[in-house]
């Protein structure tokens, strides 16, 4: 029975709950697919797969630094409103994309006071401890031509 390790596309259904017992994320219908090795998912649940085999579930809370990092505040900072031209009506729990020097960043505006906006860029789902219901589905050897690009394709995969 072939375990899960590096260079192998693993399937599985998941469902993902926050520390409150709240769903936030599950497979609907497909499993999602991934290349073990590559870093297509974050840390602690990639961690937590390996050697697993098809058929397999399990449960496993992953700690925010494994997962989308610990929460940084020196990320939420205060814009004039004029930075988002075109919006006319600006609410927190928008989402717009930001040009940084590291590249196109995600915002999520956090709360709107006069002529400025506090957006926040850390990942929606930074500080928070990550709790996986999962179920292994297939393991198979990827291709070489998923090996070259990093990622799964086909289904559940990439599509490019």
């Amino acid at each position: 029975m072939t375990a899960i390790a590096n260079n192998h596309v693993v399937s599985f259904h998941y469902t993902l709950t926050n520390a409150e017992g709240q769903t936030l994320d599950q497979s609907q219908g497909e499993p999602l697919a991934y290349l073990h090795g590559a870093s297509n998912i974050i840390p602690g649940l990639e961690n937590a797969l390996a050697g697993k085999t098809v058929g397999e579930k399990f449960t496993i809370t992953v700690p925010a630094a494994e997962a989308y990092g610990e929460y940084n505040p020196e990320l939420v900072q205060e814009v004039p409103a004029q930075m988002f031209q075109g919006v006319e009506n600006i609410q927190p729990g928008m989402q717009f994309q930001a040009q940084t020097d590291d590249g196109v960043q995600v915002v999520t505006v956090k709360a709107v006071e006069g002529d400025n906006v506090v957006v926040d860029a850390n990942f929606p789902l930074a500080g928070q401890d990550l709790t996986f219901e999962v179920e292994i589905v297939e393991i198979r050897d990827a291709s070489a031509e998923e090996l070259e690009h990093g990622h799964v394709h086909g289904a559940g995969g990439h599509h490019h």
